[in-house]
């Protein structure tokens, strides 16, 4: 299972950016589906995440700026970014938590799509 994440690019503060999250692989079903971004230095942090019931969770900087969705046909995750600040700016990843397969369950991060705001 591998996940491709794509969406990022370069936006003015205020703006809008929606990213996606694509998995490719035999897979039966996915938990959670997430985003993280880590800046320089740090360790990531979690944006959104959204579970297979629907149920979502925002850190504090995402709440009311951020909306996380899901395709699970297609297991796809996406993050619609509005009111961007240059705040905002760094590599974004995706995450699925307990992917599973027929044969095992496991976990996977996307590449990074990077997210650049200008102010």
């Amino acid at each position: 299972v591998q996940l491709q994440a794509s969406g990022g690019g370069f936006v003015q503060a205020g703006g809008s950016l929606r990213l996606s999250c694509a998995a490719s692989g035999s897979i039966l079903a996915v938990d959670t589906m997430a985003w993280y971004r880590q800046f320089p230095g740090r360790s990531r942090e979690l944006v959104a995440e959204i579970r297979e019931n629907g149920r979502r969770n925002y850190a504090d900087s995402a709440k009311g700026r951020f909306a996380i969705s899901r395709d699970n046909t297609k297991y796809m995750v996406y993050l619609q970014m509005n009111e961007l600040e240059p705040e905002d700016s760094v590599v974004y990843y995706c995450n699925f938590i307990h992917i599973r397969t027929a044969t095992m369950i496991l976990n996977e991060w996307g590449q990074g799509t990077l997210v650049t705001v200008s102010s």
